[in-house]
């Protein structure tokens, strides 16, 4: 290419769009390495196993969760389950292709808000980096809500600055559709009209945002029809505590120090290159730890970046007071109306899945803050520094403290362990005898933890998909169970045997009538749910009494030689056993609860690695 061709290569903007898509491409195989470490976690699993439960109706789809409506997210998950289940290649190939989409969005939106000058390559490169939006490509729920949210808004607002410049309706058309195709994700999205709002008030069209009239109108009946689905379906979506939700905001406290916390360690740190540090949630997941000193430089110098743009750009100021409006009403107030009750600001504070939505408008506000807009007349309230690239070394240490970051994020094992468990407990389920008798316990806390899922961290629903393995599954062990198994810590299943106390047999075993036979424990056993496993001698087949306390329960006892099971509730430091029909005669009584047994052969012998 000769000089002259090579000056009107760059004039013309083909350098800059090329070196944007260099930027998009090398950060998505750059995220990819750590996309494809993940596994699914926590939420994915309640998601993927109700879409399988479920038929593809309005209340499933329409069903709030903590606050959270996302159609479009349970209809995926709908369609991922009957497509593998645990797909993680289909999962993965979605997370890079929306954020692929919403990387090659944004860089459409800044050339055509400030046409294809250099300078746009720095809001889109804060945006490709920032560890911000991280942890929630680490975690397929958040993917399902967030990064839908991530195109969804630079392509309305593309449109909308489109009809902004001709009328063309067809551009409201689009302004809508992304939208929609916003809400049916995310809740956030309803945000989208009102930066919309802003935007044409404050830059597009100052003074002058009437005109635009016939866009507002489909913009506001959108709103007011989703605010009408959101809150109806709200206030009448049963939880999984089986009591429908009643959100309300709690103290000024509470709101004024997760707001802070939120901002001070996340949203600033994040912006530039932080946190550097994360506090581990488990292996697969990790929060927010930015240092003390690292916080409050980090604020210092966004004080800075914020005047300097105050200074010399003359509407500046809207952009990072939409940037904290944006914040406050998207951010927080959603969390106050969460959990926040549960986990306290100084949990939740840390949390950088609830910012990754934010990374998309802070490239944005930085734009409208620094860049004036195309054709825009005096943007400047001042001359501009001669210092044009003082810019530069700030942003070599963003990327270099996003990449530090992401690099500490992803120094963990991710999602191998709860792969290794599930794949390990799937290989063990296939290789029992079918109708195996299986203790449906809970999985571990770091697959789905119990206490926000209940039933749904049950082994028999994780492993379900992609189709139920032929085995029977008991939550208590009662009556004539023949070798039950439970599965280990690793996902192996072994036999089951009690951690408890034993009464030994002795030289004969103890006739047992209509009337209470009392066996003393080596030790008194405490409230709660306790598993005994009699030993028994009998003719014909008799029913048990077996109390411990004032918890009672009545089991089978079959021919001959054989072991029953009773479960009961109760307290006490003796087991009494009677017959309700005919007469046994009891050996060995153990009682406790029931644990693998760590001495017996593993199924399979080693883990899924």
């Amino acid at each position: 290419m000769s000089t002259a061709g090579a000056r009107q290569w760059l004039r013309g903007g083909d350098a800059v769009l090329a070196a944007g898509l260099v930027m998009v491409a090398v950060q998505l195989v750059w995220k990819f390495e750590l996309v494809r470490r993940t596994y699914f976690r926590q939420d994915d699993f309640h998601y993927l196993i109700r879409g399988l439960e479920s038929g593809f109706t309005w209340d499933y789809l329409t069903w709030v969760d903590v606050g959270h409506l996302l159609p479009g997210g349970f209809g995926i998950s709908w369609a991922m389950a009957r497509l593998g289940g645990y797909n993680e290649v289909l999962a993965h190939t979605m997370t890079i292709a929306l954020q692929a989409g919403a990387s090659l969005a944004l860089l459409r939106l800044l050339r055509l808000l400030f046409g294809a000058r250099p300078a746009i390559l720095v809001p889109l490169g804060l945006y490709l980096v920032t560890p911000m939006t991280i942890p929630s490509l680490s975690w397929w729920a958040a993917v399902l809500e967030t990064l839908p949210m991530q195109l969804a808004l630079p392509m309305a607002l593309h449109a909308h600055v489109l009809y902004v410049r001709d009328g063309r309706l067809r551009h409201v058309v689009a302004a809508c559709a992304w939208t929609v195709f916003g809400l049916l994700f995310f809740v956030k999205a309803a945000f989208i009209p009102v930066l919309l709002f802003v935007v044409t008030v404050c830059w597009l069209t100052p003074g002058r945002w009437r005109v635009h009239w016939r866009a507002w109108a489909p913009y506001a009946a959108i709103l007011a029809a989703y605010s009408w689905l959101f809150l109806t379906r709200l206030y009448s979506s049963v939880q999984l505590t089986d009591a429908t939700q009643t959100p309300h905001l709690p103290g000024a406290g509470v709101a004024g120090e997760l707001a802070w916390v939120l901002a001070t360690r996340g949203l600033v740190p994040t912006a530039l290159g932080g946190p550097w540090q994360w506090k581990p949630i488990g292996d697969d997941y990790a929060m927010a730890a930015t240092p003390e000193p690292l916080a409050w430089a980090t604020l210092g110098v966004a004080s800075v970046v914020i005047a300097v743009s105050v200074l010399y750009r003359r509407r500046a100021w809207p952009a990072w007071l939409m940037l904290l409006g944006y914040f406050l009403l998207a951010d927080v107030v959603p969390v106050l109306l969460g959990r926040i009750e549960q986990l306290g600001p100084r949990v939740l504070g840390y949390e950088l899945r609830y910012l990754a939505a934010t990374a998309m408008v802070l490239a944005i506000v930085v734009g409208l803050a620094f860049i004036p807009l195309q054709g825009e007349e005096r943007p400047w309230l001042r001359p501009r520094l001669r210092l044009r690239w003082a810019w530069v070394p700030l942003a070599a240490a963003v990327t270099a403290g996003s990449v530090w970051s992401v690099a500490a994020y992803a120094d963990r094992p991710l999602g191998s362990t709860v792969r290794s468990y599930v794949e390990t407990a799937r290989r063990a389920l296939a290789r029992v005898p079918a109708g195996s008798v299986v203790l449906d316990t809970y999985v571990p806390p770091a697959v789905a933890a119990p206490v926000f899922f209940h039933d749904y961290a049950l082994h028999s629903r994780v492993l379900s998909l992609p189709s139920p393995l032929p085995v029977t599954w008991t939550k208590r062990l009662e009556g004539l169970v023949r070798n039950p198994l439970t599965f280990d810590a690793e996902g192996r299943l072994r036999p089951v045997t009690l951690d408890g106390v034993k009464i030994p047999q002795g030289a004969t075993c103890v006739p047992v009538g209509g009337k209470e036979a009392r066996f003393p424990l080596p030790r008194p056993l405490a409230g709660g749910e306790w598993t005994a496993q009699i030993s028994y001698l009998n003719g014909p087949e008799t029913t048990l009494s077996v109390r411990l306390g004032l918890g009672r329960t009545v089991v089978q006892a079959g021919r001959d030689l054989g072991t029953t099971y009773a479960t009961v509730t109760g307290h006490g430091d003796e087991l009494a056993i009677s017959t309700l029909d005919g007469s046994t005669c009891v050996g060995e009584i153990r009682i406790g609860v029931p644990v693998p047994a760590e001495d017996a052969a593993p199924v399979p012998p080693q883990p899924v690695r």
